[in-house]
């Protein structure tokens, strides 16, 4: 009862990510009811912004880590507009030995409306390099010697573009460069559109 009345958005969830419990809180940021976001993956629900920090994450349980744990996520608002901010999850348990259930907490941080089409097409010709080189399945190591960036240099533009467009991931990102037509869509190797 007293996990009903939190105004935080909360959430239990089983070590896979799994949602056992919600509170009205966290319905409300999925447009939903608690009992329906039984079973569903809190990372179907609110999209990373940096796949490594789920991997980082994911890696830490399986060794036992016990800390917090936080990354930065977007997701679409009942509304229709475009949400972000930040999970936490703080492995908890009765005893060390027993395998954690994640208490997740989200703090919501801004919100912004989204309208594809009306949204012009923004990269910095770095930006285009850098997606080009990934399309082709270069490292982050690879791209940053090509483009002459450090790779925290390549990893912030891929953070910038991901949280721009709402892209999960990197595949994600590549996809959305030729929906976008910032890629030369039936060329190989892929290039920047107008080069």
């Amino acid at each position: 009862m007293l996990f009903d009345r939190v105004s935080v958005p909360v959430a239990v969830c089983d070590v896979y990510g799994s949602v056992l419990l919600a509170n009205p809180a966290m319905a409300t940021e999925c447009g939903t009811t608690p009992g329906r976001l039984r079973g569903r993956d809190v990372l179907e629900l609110f999209r990373p912004q940096e796949a490594t920090q789920v991997e980082r994450i994911a890696e830490a349980l399986r060794l036992r880590h016990r800390s917090r744990y936080q990354v930065s996520v977007c997701w679409r608002a009942p509304g229709g507009g475009e949400r972000f901010g930040e999970l936490t999850a703080d492995p908890v348990s009765d005893s060390v030995k027993e395998t954690p259930s994640l208490l997740v907490m989200l703090r919501v941080e801004g919100e912004r409306e989204h309208s594809p089409a009306a949204e012009p097409v923004r990269v910095t010709p770095v930006e285009a390099r850098v997606l080009a080189l990934l399309a082709t399945g270069a490292t982050t190591a690879h791209a940053a010697r090509e483009t002459g960036l450090t790779v925290d240099g390549v990893n912030y533009h891929l953070r910038r573009l991901s949280a721009r467009w709402g892209t999960a991931n990197r595949t994600e990102l590549v996809a959305r460069a030729y929906a976008l037509g910032v890629l030369t869509a039936g060329v190989w190797p892929p290039s920047v559109s107008g080069e």
